[in-house]
């Protein structure tokens, strides 16, 4: 099987079985969707979720939240993985929106980079989700599926798996893809024990026919 059966196969069945694949994450605009994406590194959608509603209650816009002090930020945040320097890219990210950006959230990956707390996969994510944006975010899961089921090679970094992914698939589908990936590391291509018995790639997944 050629890399670009494999990919045809994946997007098939995805589009098939989780055509309506979306983000986890609990927001109303794209300031809040900003702000789970920089609470969520290393912390699970869940967990966000919980902590967010008070967050969006107090702070509901750049603004808002540009006038905060850390401490008012970590009270409402402080169950979350680093509670300290996410109360400090929180509101360095809300003063830069209203100081450079109008209060707006931009939606160029160049321009949202600039903003505290955020990397190049929080960007993608934010144009991707927003903007529909052909931009592929690779998280711990993208990372892991990919390899296992054999759609990237020999990717040691994010930004190796990305190039990748972004070749291959094509633009109307990167970002939904992102989703696909994500929920299927979530919940079926676990990191442990993948349960295979339960998924639909087996017969394209190198992981699987190595066994």
């Amino acid at each position: 099987m050629t890399r670009k059966q494999r990919y045809e196969y994946v997007i098939d069945y995805f589009l098939e079985h989780a055509p309506n694949a979306e983000t986890e994450l609990f927001y109303d605009n794209p300031f809040q969707l900003l702000v789970a994406v920089i609470l969520s590194a290393q912390c699970t959608d869940k967990r966000v979720n919980l902590t967010t509603p008070a967050i969006f209650e107090k702070f509901p816009g750049p603004e808002a939240m540009s006038r905060a002090a850390v401490e008012d930020i970590f009270a409402l945040i402080k169950s979350i993985s680093y509670p300290n320097n996410k109360s400090k890219h929180l509101i360095g990210m809300a003063q830069m929106l209203v100081e450079d950006f109008g209060g707006e959230v931009p939606m160029t990956v160049q321009e949202l980079v600039k903003l505290p707390g955020v990397g190049r996969k929080t960007a993608n994510v934010i144009t991707s989700v927003i903007d529909e944006q052909p931009n592929m975010a690779v998280d711990t899961h993208v990372f892991r599926v990919s390899a296992r089921i054999g759609l990237t090679t020999g990717a040691k970094t994010p930004e190796a798996t990305e190039k990748q992914l972004v070749k291959f698939i094509p633009p109307q589908y990167v970002h939904k893809a992102h989703h696909w990936l994500i929920l299927h590391g979530r919940y079926i291509c676990v990191a442990r024990k993948p349960k295979c018995n339960e998924c639909g790639l087996t017969m394209v997944c190198k992981f699987y026919n190595n066994q």
